[in-house]
């Protein structure tokens, strides 16, 4: 029986792993991972195939890549590449490896009162500034929320932080979208956790895609591992049998498969 390279690596850790507390691989990664389902779809499955127990916390990126500072948990996953490239460079993650993608959109009321779509992404904004629409914003440091940021600075316009018209939840993307629509406002969302909205939504969704497709929209989401030269306490021989697992050829193919409405929500890419 030929073993592969997934097999081996569990096999080699299995003693000193089994049937103690650190079985359980701690991880801290974005709402959206476990907002649109995907973690509950992937954790049976890798408990079954490494004997390993996935444990989560969802959160915006900028607090999970504190818990990764702080020695909270084992490894990252999340989607906020300069932020993730800079806590590797720090030396508080090691072994950063892409997984899967989609895009961000912005979303707004069905009959569009700020007339945006189809625009770019800054010309949107800027003109959804211009017309004082209700924008809901995460405001939370998250993946999604450093990305709006950016957009308003492509826009060459300041974050309305003070704006009436510009609300800064704090809140998880699924309750955002749920104020924005509310309120016949616009937000920001990565493709997966809208698909899963308008899942639960369905013929009640008052809301629609009004700017989607520009390159500036690309959402790449990665693991880092978290450095053991920095915290004693986690477990990088854990990280490892997951950051294999998720970037084999097979689970790759069983994020392709992971869709509603018939849409796929993640685009796997690992090692490419």
């Amino acid at each position: 029986m030929k073993l592969n390279k997934l097999t081996l690596l569990v096999a080699s850790l299995a003693l000193a792993t089994s049937m103690q507390a650190k079985d359980a691989l701690m991880m801290a990664t974005t709402t959206s991972t476990d907002n649109t389902g995907l973690l509950d779809y992937l954790a049976p499955k890798f408990e079954k195939e490494t004997g390993t127990t996935l444990k989560w916390v969802a959160t915006g990126t900028g607090k999970a890549l504190k818990m990764g500072k702080n020695c909270d948990v084992d490894i990252l996953f999340v989607h906020a590449p300069a932020s993730e490239k800079k806590f590797v460079n720090s030396g508080a993650g090691v072994d950063r490896q892409q997984v899967m993608y989609n895009d961000f959109v912005i979303v707004g009321p069905k009959k569009d009162p700020a007339n945006v779509n189809g625009m770019a992404p800054s010309a949107a904004l800027k003109k959804i500034q211009d017309t004082k629409s209700n924008f809901f914003s995460r405001g939370d440091n998250s993946g999604t929320n450093k990305k709006e940021i950016s957009l308003w600075k492509t826009a060459k316009v300041s974050t309305p932080d003070t704006a009436k018209w510009y609300v800064q939840t704090g809140q998880g993307m699924l309750r955002t979208l749920n104020m924005a629509s509310e309120k016949n406002g616009y937000s920001m969302t990565d493709r997966g956790t809208w698909i899963k909205y308008m899942s639960q939504k369905g013929e009640n969704n008052k809301m629609k895609v009004v700017v989607e497709g520009d390159k500036s929209l690309f959402n790449q989401y990665s693991v880092v591992t978290i450095n053991k030269a920095k915290c004693s306490n986690v477990n990088p021989q854990l990280s490892k049998i997951f950051t294999t697992w998720i970037t084999n050829s097979v689970t790759q193919k069983t994020i392709a498969d992971f869709r509603l409405l018939n849409q796929a929500l993640f685009i796997p890419n690992a090692n490419k």
